[in-house]
């Protein structure tokens, strides 16, 4: 006969998951008080993927990523790189004009697309990119639903704030940690 199975529940487990929640503007790191280990926040965690996201870029003007999620689960993922199957910027050069780089599709574009691929419904989502959206990638992440928009660094397109604003969409950034 099997001895019977103890199972230990630690107490008020909601009270430690309240205590977890936080604004993106409020994005801060606990230590575990049991392996003295820093945590980040669900913010800062996906922009940390963000930021890995962006060593895949291939053009190397600017490296960008993104990351769409919903509900803490990843949806997609991108970053600014060449069309499928033609050369990279990193390869063969930029294609210039008005000092931007055309042949390069933007993170936000790029994970967009990956979820439409997918046939993933980005309704309701958020977005963490290394980079605030330009004026044409946001207007693709309105289009597509998405709520939330939090970046790493201002890039070029203050539009995008005014623009979100009569949409009630939230745009916040949050800085990028240095590695």
């Amino acid at each position: 006969m099997a001895s019977p199975i103890k199972i230990k529940f630690k107490k008020n487990p909601i009270s430690r998951l309240q205590k977890r929640k936080t604004t993106a503007t409020q994005t801060k790191k606990t230590v575990s008080k049991s392996s003295g280990r820093i945590r980040v926040d669900w913010h800062q965690y996906f922009m940390n993927i963000a930021s890995e996201v962006a060593t895949r870029s291939t053009c190397d003007r600017k490296h960008v990523g993104a990351v769409i999620v919903r509900d803490k689960t990843i949806l997609s993922t991108g970053y600014n790189g060449s069309v499928r199957g033609l050369p990279h910027c990193d390869d063969a050069g930029h294609m210039m004009e008005d000092n931007h780089c055309v042949a390069t599709i933007h993170a936000e574009s790029n994970a967009i697309i990956q979820a439409a691929r997918n046939g993933v419904r980005l309704e309701g989502a958020d977005i963490y990119v290394t980079a605030s959206p330009c004026w044409n990638c946001f207007k693709m992440l309105a289009n597509a639903g998405v709520k939330n928009i939090y970046y790493g660094e201002f890039y070029r397109d203050d539009r995008i704030f005014n623009a979100a604003k009569k949409l009630k969409m939230y745009v916040s950034e949050i800085k990028l940690e240095k590695n």
